[in-house]
């Protein structure tokens, strides 16, 4: 059983909230990265989601596209990050998930990728530019290897597109809480509520709200509706801070007592 699997199941067990914060492979330099996931797995991460600096991020919010940015002037590749996790992974529990675009991947050749991010330990992958319909140039081969591909659904989703994206997998479903791109914002529209409850009602796999979420009262509130949150720009902005207690802070919303 992959890890992103058996933990998903603990924590439905357990009647938790899931939290997965993301973090900028190389920012601040590789160097950092064993520190960084160490810490966060001390703080009560339930994953964490690792992303590889690349020069076009069509998703990425301005904080996250400037640590990107630290990164790849700090000499980040794709392929020194999985050998990076490769280094932590046995003395890391937690599932590990990479973000990253197709375009790294295709250079670093699908199945070869595949094969390091299986040795290196690598748990799952989130690829915001692949299309549901595309998804065959790398899942299958994902998969048969026990990596998780993790489908994001968003605010326009048609629910039978969603019912869709949501039979596939055994990991959980990244639900888009903004139309637009990754960064901490004040709140949420009232639909975003509504959007979480509708894909919880046709999804058997867990959902994780993402995008926008920055404060406690945030995740607070998308507690109310999911499984748990997936948070970024705040993180990738804590630790750049050197914040600890602010990273730890956030985690620790995650319980339900």
């Amino acid at each position: 059983m992959n890890r992103i699997e058996k933990v998903m199941r603990g924590i439905t067990e357990k009647n938790e909230k899931a939290f997965i914060p993301y973090i900028m492979a190389g920012d601040g330099g590789l160097d950092a990265l064993p520190q960084q996931i160490t810490f966060l797995e001390k703080a009560g991460a339930t994953a964490i989601e690792i992303g590889i600096p690349f020069s076009d991020p069509v998703a990425d919010g301005p904080v996250i596209q400037a640590a990107g940015i630290r990164a790849l002037q700090e000499g980040t590749t794709l392929k020194a990050v999985i050998q990076t996790i490769a280094a932590v992974r046995p003395i890391v529990h937690i599932p590990l998930i990479i973000m990253t675009y197709m375009n790294p991947i295709i250079a670093y050749g699908i199945e070869k990728f595949i094969e390091d991010s299986y040795l290196a330990g690598v748990d799952g992958l989130i690829l915001p530019d692949l299309p549901f319909e595309e998804e065959g140039l790398i899942a299958p081969i994902a998969e048969k290897s026990g990596i998780e591909i993790i489908r994001l659904v968003t605010l326009t989703s048609p629910l039978e597109r969603i019912r869709q994206i949501a039979s596939k997998g055994r990991g959980f479903i990244y639900a888009v809480t903004v139309n637009g791109i990754t960064g901490a914002r004040k709140g949420f529209d009232e639909q975003v509520g509504e959007h979480l409850k509708r894909v919880k009602s046709v999804s058997a796999l867990p959902v994780f709200a993402g995008f926008g979420i920055s404060t406690p009262s945030h995740v607070e509130e998308m507690n109310r509706y999911c499984d748990g949150v997936i948070v970024g720009s705040k993180i990738v902005e804590l630790f750049e801070k050197n914040d600890l207690l602010g990273i730890e802070e956030l985690v620790n919303v995650q319980i339900v007592k």
